[in-house]
This record gives C-alpha cells, sequence and structure tokens, in this order.
C-alpha cells in the first residue's frame, strides 16, 4: 500500500534501508547487532557443503543462482557440533539484514556483507551449546529486508562435524500481496509482517511470502513495480531494482514442483489497484484477481483460498476516528468470491498461466465445494495501529496474524502449533510498577 506522497520515501527506502534507525513510539530502538563477518577464512578448518547440498532447505523463494527473493525467505537445517559459517555470494545485497536463531531460541539480527564468510554460530553464541528438546540442533536464517536479498554460496560446520536435512512441517501456507504483506515500515519489515507472523505463528508450518511493496494485481505500473502480482506471481523474482539487474529481462518462471502444494493460499492484494494515483479500474482489478485465483487453483488444485478485504487507513473526524471510505471493492471482490464457489465455475473450471498467459482446462476436478473464503479485515486494525506511513505497525501486524489464525484454526481445523518458539523479535513489553 502507498499513498502519492509515499513514492519518493519508497525510492529512499530502497537506498537506505540496510542501515535504517528503528523506531519504536517514536523513539530509537537500540540495536546492537554482533559482527560475525570473518576477517580471515580457512577452509581447511572447516567441513563445507555446497549451496546445492540436499541437506539445505530452501524457504520461500530461490533462483538457479541461489538468490533469494520476495518476502522473509530463508534456509534451515540441522547440524552438529557448535559451528556454524556461510559464505555469500557476490549476488548478496550488501549490508542485508538477516535474522538467524538456533532451534526455537530468539532471533538474532547480523548485517551481512556480500562475498565474505559469516560466522553465525561458535561456541559463545548463546544457546549453542544448550541440548533438548529440539535434536539435533537446528539452524535457521531469514532476509529481513524486503528489497534485498542473499546469496548462498556454501555452508561450513566444524571438521569432523555434518549438517542434517530437517523434514519439512505438514502443512504449508502461501501469502500473495504487497507492502502490506511484505512488512514495509515494520520494526523488521518481513520478519514483522503479519504474513510471516501467520505462517510462523501457526507452528509446524511451511510459510512462503510472495509480497513486494507498491505491486498491483492488476499487470501495469505501480509505484515502479513494471509487473503486477497476475503476471509476476508465477516468477521466482519480485519486480525490485535488484532483479531487473540480475535477471533483466528473462526473469526465471518459478518452478511449482521444487516445493509441495500449498494447503492453504491467503490473497491480500487491491490496495495498490485501488489508488487513484495507478488509475486501475474496477474491471481490471477484478480481472486480475480472479485470474490469480485460476492461477492457484490451477497450480495447487486442492488448495483452500483466503481472499481478505482492504484496509485503507483511518482519519479523524472530530473526537474519534473513522475508516478512510469508501471501502475497497468490497461488494466485487465477495462477488468474485461467490462466483468461484458456484457450479458455474466448478462444472468447468479454467485455470490461468501468467507465464504463457494461456487458459486451459483445469486437469484435476474438485470435490469439494466451496475453495475459495472471504476473511473480513474491518475491525480489527484501529487508527493507532497504523504507523506515520499508512503501513500496519508492529502491533497492527500482530492483531491481523492472530486474527487470520483463529480463523484458519476454526474454518480448516489447523490447531496453533507454536508453543513458545519467538516470532516476533523485540516485542517484550510490560510493566512492573505497583503505581505511579
Amino acid at each position: 500500500m502507498l499513498s502519492l506522497s509515499k513514492l519518493a520515501v519508497l525510492g529512499l527506502g530502497l537506498i537506505s534501508q540496510a542501515s535504517a534507525v528503528i523506531l519504536q513510539n517514536g523513539q530509537v530502538r537500540e540495536t546492537n547487532f554482533p559482527n560475525t563477518r570473518l576477517d580471515s577464512f580457512s577452509p581447511s578448518s572447516y567441513r563445507t557443503y555446497p549451496a546445492n547440498a540436499s541437506e539445505i532447505s530452501y524457504k520461500g523463494r530461490w533462483d538457479s543462482k541461489y538468490v533469494s527473493w520476495w518476502s522473509a525467505p530463508g534456509i534451515k537445517f540441522g547440524y552438529t557440533g557448535q559451528t556454524v559459517a556461510i559464505t555469500f555470494g557476490n549476488l548478496t545485497t550488501d549490508r542485508v539484514l538477516v535474522g538467524y536463531r538456533i532451534g526455537g531460541l530468539d532471533w538474532i539480527f547480523t548485517n551481512i556483507t556480500a562475498g565474505a564468510t559469516h560466522l553465525l554460530v561458535s561456541p559463545e553464541t548463546p544457546g549453542s551449546s544448550l541440548t533438548g528438546p529440539i535434536n539435533p540442533w537446528t539452524f535457521e536464517l531469514r532476509v529481513s529486508n524486503w528489497a534485498y536479498g542473499i546469496q548462498i554460496d556454501s555452508v561450513h560446520v566444524a571438521k569432523g562435524e555434518k549438517l542434517i536435512k530437517i523434514p519439512d512441517h505438514g502443512r504449508r501456507i502461501e501469502v500473495i500481496g504487497d507492502s502490506l504483506s511484505a512488512g514495509m515500515y515494520t520494526t523488521y519489515e518481513g520478519l514483522t509482517s503479519w504474513a510471516y507472523g501467520l505462517g510462523a505463528g501457526l507452528g509446524n508450518t511451511e510459510y512462503s511470502v510472495t509480497g513486494y511493496p507498491g505491486i498491483c494485481a492488476a499487470d501495469q505500473d505501480c509505484w515502479g513495480n513494471p509487473r503486477g502480482q497476475v503476471h509476476q506471481w508465477f516468477y521466482t523474482s519480485d519486480t525490485s531494482w535488484r532483479a531487473s539487474q540480475i535477471w533483466g529481462d528473462n526473469p526465471e518462471p518459478w518452478d511449482f514442483s521444487k516445493q509441495p502444494a500449498a494447503d492453504i493460499v491467503v490473497i491480500n492484494i487491491g490496495t495498490n489497484d485501488h489508488n487513484q494515483h495507478n488509475n486501475v479500474s474496477t474491471e481490471a482489478y477484478i480481472d486480475a484477481l480472479g485470474k490469480i485465483i485460476q492461477g492457484v487453483h490451477g497450480k495447487w488444485p486442492k488448495a483452500q483460498v483466503i481472499v481478505m478485504s482492504l484496509w485503507l487507513g483511518f482519519y479523524q473526524q472530530g473526537n474519534t476516528y473513522l475508516p478512510n471510505a469508501p471501502e475497497g471493492w468490497v461488494k466485487e471482490i465477495q462477488d468474485l468470491v461467490k462466483y468461484f464457489n458456484s457450479d458455474k465455475y466448478l462444472s468447468q473450471p479454467v485455470i490461468y498461466d501468467g507465464v504463457t498467459k494461456k487458459s486451459t482446462k483445469l486437469r484435476v476436478k474438485r470435490k469439494e465445494s466451496p475453495f475459495v473464503h472471504w476473511f473480513n479485515t474491518k475491525g480489527i486494525l484501529q487508527h493507532n495501529d497504523i504507523g506515520p506511513q499508512w503501513h500496519p505497525t508492529d502491533v497492527g501486524a500482530i492483531k491481523v496474524a492472530s486474527h487470520l489464525q483463529q480463523f484458519i484454526r476454526i474454518k480448516f481445523g489447523w490447531e496453533l502449533e507454536a508453543t513458545g518458539p519467538e516470532v516476533w523479535h523485540e516485542t517484550l513489553y510490560w510493566n512492573d510498577e505497583s503505581g505511579y
């Protein structure tokens, strides 16, 4: 979501984002990111695994060069010993912020240098010597900055130690969206977005967030994004300047066979389409949203689809606050949801492929209906849940994720299975004053 005055802000953010100050209620948050870069690296002291090692699980979208894309992509593996180092390729965005952790302990953040090796786990790392109940030790790393990415060159453990393949969780969720999903303006961006919080907070769930700021559903330029999600969701890379530098005019189509099909797909797209600056008609938006749903249905015929209503912020009216009006295409989106659950669609299902632009009959017929669901966000966020840049605060993101988790639990019987591991970093706020 971007207002007209935010276009310049986005452009500046792409330049200064890696070293940006984190504000908490308008005050600077202290950040003491450890410097994990090794000044010298001796491969003979380590056992090295290449980027394509089967023991390394890639989360989210990564291209054939092992470069990460979209929001909160990561890697995960088990390991023995007390040492984990990673060599990052030259296609890494220099100084990109990543979060990493051992097991279910708190996230540790560090800035990555392109082409360098970083020692991320050592005997001095908090928790590196703790045992159980997670066995073997697991290492997880996620990219925080939504516009930037890393390239994995190789992973190293101590001599005589090894990496261990960690099986994927049995549940999968995909979020398709824009800046609201990508985590723009939350404190740790991708790692404090509601989309990340939804997936990580459900627990025992694999999640992928294909969201990028400013992007429309309709396939047109929106806030500098050359293509819309009706096209870009079918590709590995996002619509960033970085993607144009690495892939030019020939980005890689996403190979959907790389990962198992999503069980649930959440779509929150259209706020940029609704902005008058981008001049997207109602017909163009609904057509694009429909094709995105058709594409999801074609790639993952058994997936349940949740379409979220749009939220457009608040304004002060006298002695209270009211939501901006009109609400974003509520009736039109609801009518589209009804269409996909009707006999008219299910009797002759057609899929859309954003790469070939071809529409073909769906080969796998559904036995159950409905498969598209409406999630109404009205009433979840209040005016102080939205920051000065028109995006949810960390607390606002937590509220959206929490409501969605309960919706999914009630609708599909998914129990909440995250029972302790940190989701949002540095949100442990409390008061222990008995009187003031």
